[in-house]
């Protein structure tokens, strides 16, 4: 039996460019039941602007006049969800290159609500061995979570 060309580059590239591993952990961690992106204690988790927009969003919710950036959960687009369908439809893949690496979230929020539909792209990189979120997009409804701006209000 012989393969086509196309088969067989598809066999040699397809483990290489969709699978789990370490980087997806990274990303699942955040879809455990319970687990805010935002939360501080998971700030260690994070590198470079999406770190420090968490940082702003912090200080605008302790300020009296500053203006936060995250009313939702990121990880999730969204404010509201199902615990089970989160977990039950939740499939992850990953394509690492390097230090760096992209992870692909797809799930549903309810069960059986058409626009309850997500695709989130993580991108990581790793830092002394460990990956660390980069950015969150969302490819479900076009946003950057490294473009939102925060304002602390005054320093006073």
């Amino acid at each position: 039996m012989r393969l086509s060309p196309l088969v067989l580059a598809l066999a040699v590239l397809a483990p290489a460019t969709v699978m789990a591993g370490p980087a997806s952990d990274a990303v699942k961690f955040f879809y455990t039941q319970g687990r805010f992106v935002g939360d501080p204690d998971y700030r260690d988790r994070f590198v470079g602007p999406v770190k420090k927009l968490f940082d702003q969003n912090d200080a605008a919710l302790a300020s009296a006049d500053g203006i936060p950036c995250i009313d939702s959960d990121p990880a999730l687009d969204a404010q509201d969800f199902d615990d089970s369908e989160l977990a039950r439809t939740l499939k992850l893949a990953e394509a690492v290159h390097g230090d760096q690496a992209e992870v692909t979230a797809i799930f549903s929020l309810f069960p059986g609500d058409g626009d309850a539909s997500r695709e989130m792209l993580w991108s990581l990189t790793t830092v002394d061995g460990e990956w660390k979120v980069a950015d969150i997009s969302s490819k479900t409804n076009g946003w950057k979570l490294s473009e939102l701006e925060c304002f602390a209000g005054n320093a006073e």
